[in-house]
């Protein structure tokens, strides 16, 4: 009986194993064997022997010498993981403390409580693309944040993705509209977790005055620490490969009117892929699949004496 079970039990899995092992084993297999190849041509599949040159070029680090001449592919280093990293570490605790709060705001409101519930979700199943489109135009030389410069007395007028942008302006720009767009996620996760916390934990609370932060810092928190834990995992894994937000944003791979301000490692990836590089793509992409592994480890080694069960 037993092992008639385990027959069925890989028969009910072989269409998702199956699934996996086309669309997610063998295309991360495929891709790490790519990386080791020199000059690795795409539609003929052919290449020059197996390298480690792929990582140090798209490092920097080595050269690339073409008739004598030797240049250096700096955009790894000098935009796409700084704006990567910044992204990362920007838009994800500031997104996870913002949704938090709302939450905690929406979980004790009385009246209208799903309406507001539905206005704060909307715009997670808003297409990416309208909303980068809206948010072009919010920070538009002459959109809605120059006017409220203007308002606050600040020179009006000012470049955020536009044509003369500075790097900190425009990554403040995509800052901004990642966090407006990831927040309605993370308040559907933290919203299930608050209305399964039991109520008497509360109300011994009140019965010993404490202050509402105390309660939200002691009680509230700790006993959300797995949603917590799960919000922040996901969150760091999106943004380490965000993409969509720039596309959003400026329409354009990767750059904002020529420069590369919001240069990203996943924009990296796709810039070299479409130049026929598909070997400097793919060393970028083992590198970004380690860089995001290495941090989840990280994140599950401390959850171990931070997340409450």
């Amino acid at each position: 009986m037993e092992s008639k079970n385990n027959w069925k039990a890989w028969l009910y899995l072989a269409p998702v194993i199956i699934l996996m092992s086309v669309f997610t084993f063998y295309p991360l297999i495929n891709t790490i064997g790519i990386s080791f190849l020199k000059n690795y041509n795409y539609i003929s599949q052919s290449s020059d022997g197996f390298t480690f040159d792929n990582y140090g070029i798209v490092l920097g680090i080595k050269g690339i010498t073409r008739f004598g001449h030797t240049t250096y592919m700096k955009d790894v280093i000098d935009y796409a993981i700084p704006n990567t990293l910044i992204v990362t570490f920007v838009t994800v605790p500031l997104s996870i403390i913002i949704s938090l709060m709302i939450s905690i705001g929406l979980n004790s409101i009385k009246f209208f409580k799903r309406i507001f519930q539905t206005i704060f979700f909307m715009p997670y199943v808003t297409n990416a693309i309208a909303v980068g489109m809206v948010f072009t135009v919010i920070f538009d030389r002459n959109g809605l944040f120059n006017y409220l410069f203007q308002f606050l007395g600040t020179s009006m007028g000012q470049a955020w993705i536009d044509m003369g942008a500075s790097r900190e302006k425009a990554m403040f720009a995509l800052c901004v509209y990642i966090i407006w767009h990831s927040l309605p996620y993370k308040i559907l996760i933290f919203l299930s977790g608050l209305q399964n916390i039991d109520q008497q934990y509360y109300d011994a609370a009140k019965v010993d005055s404490t202050p509402k932060w105390k309660v939200a810092w002691r009680i509230t928190v700790p006993l959300l620490s797995p949603q917590i834990l799960y919000v922040m995992i996901t969150s760091f894994i999106g943004a380490f490969k965000e993409y969509s937000s720039v596309v959003g944003l400026l329409g354009q791979p990767g750059t904002s009117s020529g420069s590369k301000n919001m240069y990203t490692v996943v924009y990296y990836i796709y810039d070299t892929i479409s130049a026929n590089n598909v070997h400097y793509g793919s060393a970028a992409a083992v590198l970004l699949f380690l860089l995001i592994l290495v941090f989840t480890f990280i994140q599950m080694y401390v959850s171990k004496k931070r997340v409450h069960y």
